[in-house]
């Protein structure tokens, strides 16, 4: 079983004489190493696999990991065993221990476009910078296990003042609604563990084995939940890279690399240093950049692919003539050597430098994705139709029944709402079933109690019919019932509310296509909407240039990049000053240049356009601590360094379009 891998992956999979942190170099096979030791655990060393947990930081990751280990033991045994995300995790703890925290078993897990809705109502409709920023702040304390109360205690601006009074009445209206944000479904398995010891002793039985990719991710949260699970036993593997640490912004924690020597006197430390995706010229960059930060751990990436082409760095005019060339040189490059759009990517700091590559890539008819970019079924409008939709499907949604009874408006406010979702928790029923009670008649006044029940009458009616008629028939029945156009009309700026309501009508047509084409009724469309992230995976498969902010890039691998806008005031970003800020941009620098493969191409611009003046640039700190030995410099030369020009190259590749011309 460990034939195909190195002596260090071996001794990585085999090692269990206690906690093992596992360094994993960019390319160094990780993954192989954390699915190998899966099926280690269970042929060689008789673990069972409902035992043993392997935790990771996206469904893609676990997914992955799955498919691997299933095909390493050939469907062999590997049922119960719990491969899944930190979330995911939280989420299964908390469906079996709800009732100790004074939750019910069916609490509802609000997304962040739900918990904006709480927010805005609480703060008397803000501006969204406002709201954001208020999730944000919100999110940082609860990674970092604040309460309302201690934020309170620790604020020092009238501003931190307010957020911390209003994090405690968005808990209380969470508590009401029975619900929970994301960051709850790691906070409280934290607050569970702690306060019920035998709630503790439950799990650490449960999980007798535990390895945690992406060690560097995990927030203050994270590293207490999977110290709490390993207990006394320590039977953990970590595996992380503390040089692809870029997360520091989101409560992720290099410091929790350091905590796991100080928490595990005994930890062993193995580094994967052999690189299986670059050639060794990409590798010596990486290498060269990165030395410059204070270092937890001294590794050296290195590989065996050979030197493979020298790196290049572009000086370009200005912007559009740095997406121009990087597009032309792209496509080039693709003619003479015969390789697919996929093999490339253009890697950038922030979502706002895609936009002029992507007009120069639709300009040239090249195909293309976007990493990171917001899903159709992400938008507001769309959630709002869905709502209705998985309401009829479920009545005791109830996410679902907070935002169908609230979008449009009809009456039933807040205080309706919040009488409602305690009676439900104190009966532990929903919010749709506790509506019918005789009890809420005397909790609401009469018009409220009418309003009420007429909405969920309504909801009665449409899912009788949802599950017998004609798709199409139903869907538009009920749009015309709710007059949701009109709404949108009234509520947002005529031009706002014709994209929106296009939105709508392009998914009622589909919907309606696809019901008819797969014989569905509503209810079963339901499902398939619920499937939907299954179906827009699909694009991965696709033909198309990566256009992805380095975050996103990392842990994809690409034949050839192109990192662009390599600029002081971008990367580094204007906002980082502190040395450990720079620190986390060199970082990403390093994550950048550790996706390409085959060749790499490093541009920035000599000046850039900001509203209608034009700004000069100065190119990315990073780019001096490249090894000067390995990189061509082209475009426009810097003042006082002449362009390089390398003949030879230029005449083989002359020589190779005319042999490829005939």
């Amino acid at each position: 079983m460990l034939s195909k891998l190195n002596p260090t992956q071996r001794e990585a999979v085999k090692y269990l004489d206690g906690p093992l942190l596992v360094l994993a170099g960019a390319g160094s096979g990780k993954t192989g190493v954390i699915t190998h030791k899966l099926a280690y655990l269970i042929e060689q060393r008789g673990y069972s696999p409902h035992s043993i947990a392997a935790i990771t930081f996206t469904n893609k990751a676990a997914s992955e990991m799955r498919e691997r280990v299933g095909k390493l033991l050939a469907g062999r045994g590997a049922k119960g065993l719990t491969i899944s995300t930190f979330h995911a995790l939280g989420m299964q703890i908390l469906r079996k221990e709800a009732g100790l925290l004074g939750y019910k078993k069916q609490f509802s897990v609000f997304d962040s476009a739900d918990t904006a809705k709480i927010i805005s109502e609480l703060l008397g409709a803000p501006d969204k910078q406002d709201i954001r920023s208020a999730q944000s702040v919100m999110s940082g304390w609860k990674s970092s296990l604040t309460s309302p109360e201690q934020a309170l205690s620790l604020a020092e601006s009238e501003v931190e003042q307010r957020t911390a009074l209003l994090y405690a009445r968005y808990q209380e209206t969470l508590r009401a609604y029975q619900a929970m944000d994301f960051d709850d479904l790691i906070r409280l398995p934290v607050e569970l563990f702690q306060n019920f010891p035998e709630a503790l002793e439950r799990w650490q039985q449960r999980f007798r084995y535990l390895l945690i990719d992406e060690y560097q991710d995990t927030n203050d949260c994270q590293y207490r939940m999977t110290r709490l699970l390993a207990g006394n036993y320590a039977a953990l593997t970590a595996v992380g890279d503390d040089d692809q640490a870029i997360y520091a912004w989101r409560g992720a924690s290099t410091e929790n690399l350091k905590n796991l020597q100080n928490d595990y006197p005994t930890l062993r430390v193995i580094k994967l240093e052999q690189n299986y995706r670059s050639s060794q010229r990409i590798l010596t960059c990486a290498n060269h950049v990165i030395s410059n930060n204070t270092k937890l751990f001294e590794k050296k990436l290195w590989s065996d692919h050979g030197p493979g082409d020298p790196i290049r760095v572009f000086a370009a005019k200005d912007d559009a003539n740095e997406a121009e060339s990087v597009v032309m040189r792209l496509l080039a490059h693709k003619f003479e050597f015969r390789t697919r759009f996929s093999d490339y990517a253009i890697l950038y700091r922030s979502n706002h430098l895609s936009r002029i590559f992507e007009e120069q890539l639709r300009e040239q008819k090249v195909p293309y994705t976007v990493s990171g970019g917001a899903s159709f079924f992400d938008r507001a409008e769309i959630k709002d139709i869905t709502a209705y939709l998985r309401l009829i499907a479920n009545t005791d949604d109830d996410p679902a029944f907070i935002r169908a009874i609230t979008t449009p408006k009809r009456g039933i406010g807040n205080q309706t709402l919040e009488k409602l979702a305690s009676y439900a928790g104190t009966r532990n029923i929903s919010l749709f079933e506790a509506a019918f009670e005789s009890a809420m008649a005397h909790q609401l006044n009469a018009r409220q109690h009418e309003d009420l029940h007429i909405f969920c009458n309504f909801i009665n009616r449409m899912e009788a019919r949802a599950g017998k008629e004609v798709c199409a028939t139903v869907l538009a029945d009920l749009m015309s019932a709710i007059d949701y156009e009109a709404w949108l009309f009234d509520s947002h700026e005529p031009r706002q509310a014709e994209t929106k309501w296009a939105n709508v009508i392009d998914f009622v047509g589909w919907i309606n296509r696809k019901s008819e084409a797969d014989g569905k009724n509503l209810l079963e469309m339901t499902q398939t909407i619920a499937l939907i992230n299954l179906l827009e995976s699909r694009e991965d498969e696709t033909d198309a240039v990566s256009l992805s902010t380095l975050h996103a890039a990392k842990g994809l691998e690409f034949g050839h990049v192109f990192l662009v806008s390599a600029e002081e005031g971008i990367l580094p970003h204007e906002r980082s000053e502190a040395p450990e800020q720079i620190e986390e941009e060199r970082r990403l620098m390093y994550v950048g240049i550790t996706r390409a493969q085959r060749s790499l191409q490093v541009s920035y611009c000599i000046k850039r356009k900001q509203g209608k003046e034009w700004k000069s640039c100065e190119p990315s700190r990073f780019l001096e601590e490249l090894p000067a030995d390995e990189i061509v410099h082209s475009g426009i030369p810097r003042a006082g360094s002449a362009p390089q020009v390398n003949k030879k190259e230029g005449m083989e590749k002359l020589a190779r379009l005319k042999a490829m011309l005939g």
